[in-house]
């Protein structure tokens, strides 16, 4: 099949060409389409995904001669390297059934993560292309998971910028999981993201060894992970998990039940809970702060930066003499030092002295492309507050 071109005027750092980078484009190229890329001198430069109405324009996938491309071939051999990958080499399936099996450019296939729980496969679309090949990608996932169950999602905001549109599904059917002898269930077709949050596996475990004999207050814990956790397998003297949303404060509490533990799970606003828990001096031995993302876009950066600075400064009143104090964010516009920054203004401000003693990420199915740093969006920073 002969795709329509797009020639270059100047080659991108990494995978991405924004509008400034592209000199000419075919009339028969469409929004979402295959595009065959050329430089300015019109060599061959790869294949990509066309999109004139996003931000990013083309999201170059494979730099392989686009005149002797084959789209399927290519899928089937991106997925089956990814799963093979969490496999084989991380091994994964040994101690979850729930984990990241596509990290959008980590694993070569820009604007698409995928999530498996269990017997069930989501598609999370952050492309018009991407959406539009859901069957193709599909197919090349039956190869290895003959009898999953697909759902897909994407967030409004995506579908308005990249310009389609899902239909949402009409059974929300729950899944349990087990991921580290812990059980969660996940809503599939609802709830953030792809309905739990895989990155925080690794750091959900570190947390726990840290739980013994503490207690642990889990903020924006969604549905219950790090609380959670540190009861089934920390130890913790008690622990509290606070979420704004009443369906996932609801699962926090089924989740709590089905590992039979008990956790207070408070349905509030997290600042509000802050404010009175400082009031009432009320202390912990393990603060965890894992909030939404804060900063989506670089207009409201400075913003959402001084946002992470209150936060941290009124969680880290919570933290008793000695405790640990586990804060993260998920802002892929935010870099670790700049997240460090604040957290060590957050402190300065409180009157609190932190000893940081560790810095992580997301979990290791969360691969990161070296041409593209902005997918290392997940920043921990693991310290004692004295």
């Amino acid at each position: 099949m002969k795709l329509p071109r797009v020639k270059l005027s100047s080659a991108p750092a990494g995978p991405n060409a924004f509008r400034r980078m592209i000199e000419a484009a075919d009339r028969e190229l469409r929004p979402g389409d295959l595009a065959a890329v050329y430089d300015r001198n019109g060599q061959p430069y790869g294949v990509g995904l066309f999109n004139p109405r996003s931000q990013i324009a083309l999201r170059i996938f494979t730099r392989d001669n686009p005149e002797t491309f084959d789209i399927d071939a290519w899928l089937a051999a991106r997925v089956g390297r990814a799963v093979e990958f969490r496999r084989e080499v991380l091994r994964l399936p040994e101690t979850t059934d729930a984990y990241r099996m596509v990290h959008d450019y980590g694993d070569g296939l820009p604007g698409l993560t995928a999530d498996i729980y269990g017997g069930h496969i989501v598609l999370e679309f952050y492309s018009l292309g991407m959406f539009k090949m859901a069957a193709s990608i599909e197919k090349a996932f039956r190869l290895h998971y003959p009898d999953a169950v697909f759902h897909h999602r994407a967030t409004s905001f995506t579908q308005e910028m990249e310009g389609f549109e899902l239909q949402p599904e009409a059974a929300r059917p729950r899944v349990r999981i087990k991921e580290n002898g812990v059980l969660f269930e996940v809503t599939p077709s609802g709830g953030y993201k792809t309905g739990f949050f895989c990155d925080q596996r690794e750091n959900r475990l570190l947390a726990a060894a840290l739980a013994r004999g503490r207690s642990v207050v889990d903020l924006c814990s969604y549905t219950g992970g790090f609380g959670i956790y540190a009861a089934r397998l920390g130890g913790a003297k008690d622990a509290t998990c606070v979420e704004l949303d009443p369906e996932a404060s609801a699962q926090c509490k089924r989740n709590a039940n089905i590992n039979k533990v008990k956790v207070d799970s408070v349905c509030v606003d997290a600042f509000a809970y802050l404010r009175q828990m400082q009031a009432n001096k009320r202390k912990f031995g393990l603060v965890v702060l894992d909030p939404y993302k804060v900063v989506s876009s670089r207009e409201e950066k400075e913003k959402g930066l001084y946002k992470y600075k209150d936060f941290n400064r009124l969680a880290m009143a919570l933290a008793d003499e000695g405790a640990v104090f586990v804060t993260c964010s998920c802002s892929g516009m935010v870099s670790m030092q700049e997240f460090s920054q604040v957290v060590r203004a957050a402190a300065a401000s409180s009157g609190k002295r932190l000893q940081i003693f560790k810095k992580t990420g997301a979990g290791s199915d969360h691969p990161v492309a070296a041409d593209y740093p902005e997918g290392e969006y997940l920043k921990a920073i693991w310290a004692r507050v004295y």
